[in-house]
């Protein structure tokens, strides 16, 4: 009896550090717009964040920036900066979050040798108010 104690407590434990141990991940977004959809792309981003925020998918305290840049060809495209409050979020994504990615991906093209909707994992360095 002594020795199940033992691996519950163990298990428990285990189990505590490991939900626990969830990281914030805050993404760099980077959407190449395709020609006459610029502006519906822009809609979508928004839409995107709210409903995220919304669902709680967020970690709360982080910077939020969308962005909008033109590249050499003056085509534009639009940088997002978010952090999502745990990094297991975008693979266990609610399907509310999954019609805006498909719709992202409709709308977007690949450019210069990069896909048309590109992330890529950063950390923050410096946080100033």
């Amino acid at each position: 009896m002594k020795r199940r104690i033992v691996c519950l407590a163990f298990a428990t434990v285990a189990l505590s550090a490991a939900l626990g141990a969830a990281e914030p991940e805050t993404v760099l977004i980077t959407l190449h717009p395709k020609a006459g959809a610029e502006q519906e792309l822009a809609d979508v981003i928004a839409r995107h964040y709210e409903i995220a925020q919304r669902l709680d998918l967020l970690q709360p305290d982080a910077v939020h920036l969308t962005l909008r840049g033109a590249d050499e060809g003056d085509r534009p495209y639009f940088v997002e900066i978010l952090t999502w409050r745990d990094a297991a979020v975008p693979d266990h994504a609610p399907k509310e979050i999954q019609t805006i990615w498909s719709a992202m991906n409709r709308l977007v093209e690949p450019r210069s040798g990069r896909p048309g909707l590109d992330i890529v994992p950063v950390r923050p360095v410096t946080r100033q108010k």
